[in-house]
């Protein structure tokens, strides 16, 4: 899995060291380098992720996934009192998906596909699962929810490889959190050293 420890090596010097000591100056470097060796490892492999003949098949089972976990994270705020508008609901939910689709580029077309090379398709799901989940760490919320969502997402594109659908359902599920919880569970969304310096830890 030479391009995924390549990629976990990047994301994890910015999330555990560049991102405090000089985040201007390495942001553009860490994303370019993120997106050069995605595309390095897509274009020797000629795939994508974006199977045309998935998109819709790919895009309702999605929607069957989605929607009731969207319910259930709602259900949940509610019930803890953590429920709150933000303005602007299709305003949020673009440049989350837009922020989704590149994350979800990078999990299915190379970690997933890496993964499921060195063992099985089901394996591979597990083991690509459990990377995603990994990066989001020490913040537990975030660890254990890209956990799930990773597992379902990699399901999915295992039967259905486009990353649209997938991008949809990113955004909508992150969105749905920021409405249904605060920034004290969810971390802020932050990872790394990031969220070990957040005020009150």
């Amino acid at each position: 899995m030479p391009f995924t420890f390549a990629i976990l090596a990047v994301l994890f010097s910015w999330t555990w060291f560049l991102e405090q000591r000089a985040p201007g100056q390495a942001v553009a470097l860490v994303g370019f380098l993120v997106i050069a060796l995605t595309t390095w490892h897509d274009a020797r492999r000629r795939t994508w992720g974006l199977d045309w003949r998935a998109l819709w098949p790919g895009f309702w089972r999605v929607l069957i996934v989605t929607l009731p976990a969207v319910v259930l994270i709602v259900a949940a705020g509610a019930a803890l009192g953590t429920l709150h508008d933000r303005r602007d609901f299709l305003g949020s939910l673009i440049p989350l998906a837009v922020w989704g689709l590149a994350q979800q580029w990078v999990l299915q077309t190379v970690i997933l596909a890496e993964a499921q090379r060195a063992t099985s398709q089901r394996t591979g799901v597990w083991i690509a699962a459990a990377i995603f989940g990994a990066v989001h760490l020490p913040n537990p919320f975030l660890a254990a929810v890209t956990f799930v969502g990773a597992l379902l997402w990699c399901g999915i594109y295992t039967r259905y490889p486009n990353i649209l659908p997938l991008a949809f359902s990113h955004g909508l599920g992150t969105l749905a959190i920021l409405h249904a919880f605060s920034p004290d569970i969810t971390g802020r969304l932050r990872i790394g050293l990031s969220y070990l310096m957040l005020d009150g830890r």
